[in-house]
């Protein structure tokens, strides 16, 4: 399972984001989503990439991984219908 805001495994539970009511939430993670709602909800995909891309590089990531998970952004549910729109 990968959040469908940044992309990051979501496996664990305890990383998963949170419902108003407390309860997991298994389409987000913590750092995207909590009490019901996005955390950032007018954050762009181009601002997420930064930062996806910077976490990354801090915890030292190879390129390749850093990149798979930066390319896979389009894809997640939250950035869908923003790429579908772009120029």
């Amino acid at each position: 399972m990968f959040c469908q805001s940044c992309s990051m495994p979501i496996d664990d539970i305890e990383m998963r984001g949170t419902e108003k009511d407390g309860s997991k939430n298994h389409e987000y993670c913590k750092y995207c989503y909590t009490n019901g709602s996005l955390v950032n909800p007018n954050m762009t995909m181009k601002e997420m990439e930064v930062i996806v891309r910077s976490q990354l590089q801090k915890m030292k990531a190879p390129e390749s991984v850093i990149e798979k998970a930066v390319n896979i952004l389009p894809e997640l549910k939250r950035w869908k219908n923003e790429s579908s729109c772009a120029i």
